[in-house]
């Protein structure tokens, strides 16, 4: 398919799903990194009791509060 062709097509809200070769997608950005970090127990203890609270993991708890602390830096 020409790129025009695939333009015609997007702009006019047709599916363009077929034409696209998702098994590469990625989110700039997004990529995820396994990192290491030792908490004393006092903390450990508090996210758990939050994240049992919130019905959520207590590795989401640290990522959210991990990202606003680093939204107000950037």
């Amino acid at each position: 398919m020409k790129a025009s062709e695939f333009d015609k097509k997007f702009d006019e809200n047709k599916s363009i799903a077929e034409h696209l070769d998702l098994s590469k997608i990625r989110r700039p950005k997004q990529e995820q990194k396994r990192v290491n970090v030792d908490f004393p127990l006092w903390m450990i203890d508090l996210l758990d009791k939050e994240a049992k609270r919130l019905g959520v993991p207590r590795q989401s708890i640290i990522k959210v509060w991990v990202a606003e602390r680093l939204e107000k830096v950037s």
